[in-house]
């Protein structure tokens, strides 16, 4: 049954209402509240076609009443007032995500000393995020030379950034550009974001004065950096005492590799499996500083959507039944503690693929 105008306007009262109070709402609060203009016996018809329709429950005997979860639901989707994040606001949540991604970050510092030291090779730890979108775009409008582009991600985190232009804007060409882009620019990757599209929204905002551009590049800046690994590498100087690595341009050139954040996966290779070690051995490796060299990889669950991966980088002869081992108990580790994961099946832990071997055995 369709709702009415009036009926939401009531609904969206009683909500409000119950909302601020946790008590059974009446109509006589309703009048007094909602500015509509009729009597608080009209009000107490809609409030009892409300309840018959399954938006309203009334608890007990009182005049009151309560939202039921279909109430809240069309609040939620269609009636609520769309807050807007001040800035003090956007500044304290970005302070808080940092803090969350720094601490993160020190976990993984941590796993990539710690696989070093156990297996006395260079380490490689590294996180890596789901692909992300942005689901919602919006701009606040601060002054005439002054708004602020908030974007919420599929992974529930929040962006912002405070744009101060040259040239004077009026809040109507915002509110224009804000309905564009969460019509074009939402649920799309990076690469979806092509000059043409940018060009297109611009014409249809009438936009002479490069707004557009400049929440584009913001969109585009957002989704890169959040789909960018994070990587940390500890031991380096461990390859110094392998004979293969005795030749200092050898082990300089493959040092520097790794400190400079060189992958250890192959290009547009994928995570192992959970429970899965892989091994790339010598001229497997794609880059041209691991030809001499293997690479041991194991993944875990970081949680939030985020894989993480722990590499170990030797030479050829190294131990790999050993070095397995032990990246697999690591990765099992941090499974439990960041993903919620479960330890692996028994006969899983030394489970080893060479990179070519299809058997699942």
């Amino acid at each position: 049954m369709a709702i009415s105008e009036r009926k939401k306007k009531i609904l969206a009262a009683v909500v409000d209402a119950y909302i601020r109070t946790a008590e059974p709402v009446g109509s006589k609060a309703i009048a007094e509240s909602a500015g509509l203009g009729c009597s608080s016996a009209t009000i107490r018809n809609e409030l009892a076609e409300l309840v018959a329709m399954g938006y309203l429950e009334q608890p007990h005997t009182s005049a009151g009443r309560v939202p039921t979860p279909m109430g809240y639901r069309m609040y939620v989707n269609e009636l609520m007032d769309q807050q807007k994040l001040s800035i003090e606001e956007s500044e304290e949540l970005n302070r808080r995500l940092n803090q969350k991604l720094q601490e993160l970050d020190d976990t993984i510092s941590d796993v990539s000393r710690l696989a070093s030291q156990l297996t006395d090779y260079p380490a490689m730890a590294l996180t890596t995020r789901e692909a992300v979108t942005i689901l919602r775009f919006d701009l606040i409008y601060v002054d005439a030379n002054t708004f602020i582009i908030v974007v919420m991600l599929s992974d529930h985190s929040v962006r912002n950034k405070l744009v101060r232009l040259p040239i004077s804007v009026d809040e109507k060409m915002i509110r224009k550009l804000s309905t564009l882009f969460n019509a074009n620019f939402t649920h799309i990757g990076e690469d979806a974001i092509t000059p043409v599209l940018i060009n297109s929204t611009e014409r249809s905002a009438d936009d002479t004065m490069g707004i557009t551009a400049v929440i584009s590049s913001f969109a585009i800046e957002v989704l890169s950096s959040s789909a960018a690994p994070s990587a940390f590498v500890s031991g380096e100087n461990r390859l110094l005492s392998q004979p293969e690595f005795r030749d200092p341009d050898k082990a300089h050139r493959l040092m520097s590799y790794l400190s400079g954040g060189g992958h250890i996966l192959p290009e547009g290779g994928h995570f192992p499996d959970s429970n899965e070690v892989r091994v790339l051995i010598g001229p497997e490796n794609v880059a041209e500083e691991l030809k001499d060299s293997s690479v041991v990889i194991a993944s875990y669950d970081a949680g939030d959507n985020t894989r993480g991966l722990i590499g170990v980088v030797g030479p050829t002869r190294m131990d790999y039944s050993a070095v397995a081992a032990k990246l697999r108990f690591l990765a099992d580790g941090l499974s439990r503690r960041l993903g919620g994961g479960e330890a692996p099946p028994e006969g899983m832990h030394n489970k080893l693929i060479i990179k070519g071997d299809t058997n699942d055995e």
